[in-house]
């Protein structure tokens, strides 16, 4: 992925999320493939780091200090800041300003910069105002609403308005979607027994659907019931919903 890229339409940079950079890099990619597709002008500031949601998650809320001054000085200079993550954009919307609140130049600093930070489907509905993005993937596929997307920053329906709109696809509804899968980043490691009980009731609603694709806006979600999935060998496959839109006839996913 270069540092920046050309197109003619909105500046926009990505933040890819530590998350995706470590473990799935094709997420981000997939994103910039989609929005320079859409015209956008794509710029990935190399010195970008963690949102601190972690350290904030445990309690440290301290240490998160120095991760939440380092993301206003990389994307303050940005009108738009895109992440296919509704967690991480939780976390900067959401946890920044708490983290920031002892400090008077932080506090300003992480007003200005937060309400830019947008999850991948937000900027494409409300910013860019398309729902069909010339995508195309004909498989059977059910959509999760991640929590943090659902209940944090509220998406609402805008990945589903996005998925509709993709040529070829047929998408079929998820039996107790907006339930948690589980996952909840430290709740996993913290209560394993009930995020596995969680998780295995979320695999089996997605079982149930005969799906081959389950998507979601989180791949943190994806890998917790994708290991499920993956230990009962359903055949089912998870995948990003940047992904999904990203794929084309030309460049199948």
């Amino acid at each position: 992925m270069s540092p920046a890229s050309r197109g003619d339409g909105p500046r926009v940079a990505l933040f890819a999320t530590c998350f995706n950079d470590t473990m799935w890099p094709g997420t981000p990619k997939a994103t910039v493939r989609l929005l320079e597709r859409l015209g956008c002008r794509v710029e990935f500031p190399l010195q970008q780091t963690c949102c601190g949601q972690m350290l904030t998650n445990t309690g440290y809320a301290a240490e998160a200090v120095p991760l939440v001054r380092r993301f206003v000085e990389v994307f303050g200079d940005y009108d738009h800041v895109v992440a296919p993550s509704g967690s991480c954009v939780g976390s900067v919307r959401e946890q920044h300003p708490m983290i920031a609140k002892d400090d008077a130049v932080l506090s300003s600093r992480v007003a200005e910069v937060a309400p830019r930070v947008l999850e991948l489907s937000e900027f494409l509905v409300d910013v860019l105002g398309v729902t069909d993005v010339g995508a195309y993937f004909p498989h059977r596929v059910t959509y999760h609403p991640t929590c943090h997307s659902l209940r944090m920053i509220r998406v609402a329906d805008r990945p589903l308005q996005l998925l509709r709109a993709v040529r070829g696809i047929d998408l079929v509804e998820l039996a107790g979607a907006e339930e948690c899968c589980g996952f909840g980043g430290t709740f996993a490691m913290k209560n394993a027994d009930v995020s596995i009980a969680m998780g295995s009731d979320k695999a089996r609603n997605v079982l149930d659907t005969g799906a081959e694709v389950l998507v979601a806006g989180d791949n943190s979600c994806l890998a917790h019931i994708g290991g499920i999935l993956g230990r009962q060998r359903s055949g089912v496959r998870t995948m990003h919903l940047a992904e999904i839109l990203a794929s084309t006839e030309e460049h199948p996913a």
